[in-house]
């Protein structure tokens, strides 16, 4: 079989893997959307200037919520399942099979590819539905869609790499949230910026993967204006997490 086959062949194992075991699935699409529900019932009812466009919190969180879906999906979901899998001993099991590791990588990406959009797409017609958020056409939704996937796969990227450094599964967790969570916060996924942010924070958010895509997710769905540079960013940590994953990637369970 080809690589591209045992890659489609892969991704449809994880993909059925991963809608058997409801729980995770159904946290991974119920927590952005609660999150939303929340935010924009404690903030949403008034107005904010993001950048110099004056918008309805609700909007903004809708954007926001978008992209922290997609970072839970593909960041720390993946991050989570893959180490779980090689300390049980799977990953050894699946690396003495003439899968290659390029491939078994691929198809967690395009796992991820297809679960974001398909995530973010429920978040975003939630939005529409009860909060009168955009919903991008023409050429905001060929922009929308170029960040919404190459940061899909950025993110599932990067959680690959983290596994590296995960020693084990009951570590897995606290890893994962100790390094998502205040990047989160840094990158005004949960409060919007404003022109009393410091600029400290406004200076390690322009270095964040997180900033840039939450940036192009705000973009398609607020209508502020779309920079590329986002995308560029967003790719660049994507490459970066690769290259480590590939580098330091293990299928045999920790020892030590």
């Amino acid at each position: 079989m080809s690589a591209l086959g045992l890659t489609l062949s892969q991704a449809g194992y994880v993909n059925k893997a991963f809608w058997r075991n409801p729980a995770r699935a159904v946290s991974t699409f119920a927590l952005p959307l609660m999150f939303l529900i929340i935010f924009t019932s404690l903030l949403g009812n008034g107005r904010e200037l993001i950048g110099r466009v004056w918008m309805k919190e609700a909007t903004y969180y809708v954007a926001a919520m978008a992209a922290f879906a997609v970072v839970q999906a593909c960041y720390t979901n993946v991050a989570a399942a893959v180490s779980v899998q090689r300390d049980t001993g799977l990953l050894k099991r699946i690396d003495a099979t003439p899968l290659p590791k390029a491939c078994f990588m691929a198809s967690r990406i395009l796992h991820s590819v297809l679960a974001g959009v398909l995530l973010v797409a429920i978040t975003v017609a939630f939005g529409r539905i009860c909060y009168g958020a955009n919903v991008p056409t023409g050429v905001t939704l060929f922009h929308f869609l170029v960040m919404l996937v190459l940061g899909t796969a950025s993110f599932c990227a990067l959680g690959l790499a983290l596994t590296a450094v995960i020693p084990n599964s009951d570590s897995a967790m606290p890893i994962i949230q100790l390094t998502i969570l205040p990047v989160l916060f840094l990158s005004g996924v949960f409060v919007p910026f404003n022109n009393t942010t410091p600029s400290w924070i406004l200076w390690v958010a322009r270095i964040l993967p997180v900033r840039h895509f939450a940036q192009g997710m705000l973009a398609g769905i607020a209508g502020t204006p779309f920079d590329w540079t986002d995308v560029v960013v967003v790719v660049i940590w994507g490459v970066a997490g690769l290259l480590l994953a590939v580098r330091y990637f293990s299928w045999e369970p920790r020892t030590r």
